[in-house]
C-alpha cells in the first residue's frame, strides 16, 4: 500500500524525537530512526506529533527537525508535518514553511489552549480556511481527545466540503469506526483520507468502516502493514489474524508505555542510543520496559535486529 501520490494511503507511523541523555537533539540518532522507520515498511512518516514530544520542542529546535529529517528522508516517502498552534497565523507560517520544505501534508489539532481555552465551530471553520487559504498541500484535521474540542462528523464533512486543501482525518476519539462511517457517509468524496489513529488499538473496526490510513506509533510499522497489506488486498480473514497477534504489543504502546514506547523498543534494537524523555516528562518505570520487550520478542519484529 506504500505510495508517494495522492490519495496516500497505508501506514504513517509517528517519528519520535531522538534526544541524548542531557536533553539535547540527537540528530545522527534522528536520522538512524528515520531509516529504520522505512526499511521496516512504512508508507510514510509523521513528524513533529504529541508521540514525537513536539510540546517540549522549541520553535527553532522545530525547524531543524523538520528539515533535517525531510532532507534526510528525501522523498523516500511522503512526511506529514504536524503544525499545529492556537494562532491562526503561526499555524499558517509553520505550514507554509513545512511545505516549503517539502511536506506532503500537514496535520493540525483545532485551536485550543490548556484546559479552558477553546474555540468555537465558527471560529475552528475559519481557522482551517485561513490554514488552506496559506498552503497547497493537504491538510488533515486531527480529531483526538488532547484538544479537548468535540468536532461532530457533521461539522468535519461541512468542514471538507467547503475548505479546499481539507481532506485527510485522522480520528482517535471515543467510537473512533461509527465515527469515520459517518465521516465517509457525510462527506463522500470531498473525504480522501479517512484515518485511523491512536496507536492502532481500533484498527479492524476503524478498516471495517471505511478507514484507508493508518497513522501508529513508530517501532513496528513492518506489524502494522502485515494487517493493513492484508485488509487492501481483500484477505480479511488474514488482517484478522495478524490483528489478533499484534494487538498484544499494540496495546501495551496504548496502554502502558504510552509515548516512550517506540524510543524503549529502537533502544533495545540497537537503532538509538538513548531513549529518554525531555524533562519533566517521566522515564519509562523498568517494570513497564521489561513488559513492553517481554511482548515485542514474541512478536520479532524488525525494531529489535534491525541494527
Amino acid at each position: 500500500m506504500a505510495q508517494a501520490k495522492r490519495p496516500y494511503r497505508g501506514v504513517f507511523p509517528v517519528v519520535p524525537t531522538i534526544f541524548t541523555e542531557t536533553g539535547e537533539l540527537d540528530l545522527p540518532g534522528q536520522k538512524r530512526c528515520v531509516d529504520f522507520m522505512i526499511d521496516a515498511g512504512s508508507s510514510g512518516l509523521a513528524i513533529l506529533a504529541n508521540f514525537s514530544e513536539q510540546f517540549s520542542l522549541s520553535d527553532a529546535e522545530r525547524e531543524v527537525l523538520t528539515r533535517e529529517i525531510l532532507q534526510h528522508v528525501a522523498g523516500r516517502v511522503p512526511v506529514i508535518v504536524t503544525t499545529t498552534h492556537y494562532g491562526t497565523q503561526v499555524c499558517a507560517a509553520r505550514s507554509r514553511q513545512a511545505q516549503d520544505m517539502g511536506a506532503a501534508m500537514v496535520m493540525v489539532m483545532p485551536p485550543y489552549h490548556g484546559a479552558t481555552i477553546r474555540v468555537g465551530e465558527a471560529g475552528i471553520h475559519e481557522f482551517y480556511a485561513r490554514l488552506s487559504d496559506a498552503i497547497d498541500i493537504p491538510i488533515m484535521i486531527q480529531d483526538a481527545p488532547v484538544a479537548g474540542t468535540p468536532l461532530s462528523a457533521a461539522f468535519l464533512a461541512r468542514m471538507a466540503t467547503e475548505i479546499e486543501h481539507v481532506s485527510y482525518f485522522k480520528i482517535e476519539t471515543a467510537g473512533a469506526a461509527s465515527k469515520l462511517r459517518e465521516l465517509i457517509a457525510l462527506g463522500g468524496d470531498a473525504i480522501e483520507g479517512p484515518w485511523d489513529g491512536e496507536e492502532a488499538i481500533t484498527l479492524l473496526p476503524d478498516l471495517d468502516a471505511g478507514a484507508t490510513g493508518a497513522m501508529t506509533g513508530g517501532a513496528y510499522p513492518d506489524g502494522i502493514r502485515r494487517i493493513v497489506d492484508a485488509f487492501a488486498g481483500g484477505r480479511r480473514d488474514e488482517a484478522v489474524a495478524e490483528y489478533t497477534r499484534w494487538l498484544p504489543l499494540i496495546n501495551y504502546e496504548n496502554r502502558q508505555g504510552g509515548i516512550l514506547t517506540a524510543k524503549a523498543l529502537m533502544k533495545a534494537g540497537g537503532v538509538i542510543d538513548c531513549d529518554a524523555p525531555r524533562h519533566p516528562f517521566p522515564a519509562m518505570h523498568p517494570a513497564v520496559r521489561a513488559g513492553l520487550l517481554d511482548t515485542a520478542r514474541r512478536l520479532d519484529p524488525l525494531v529489535l535486529r534491525w541494527s
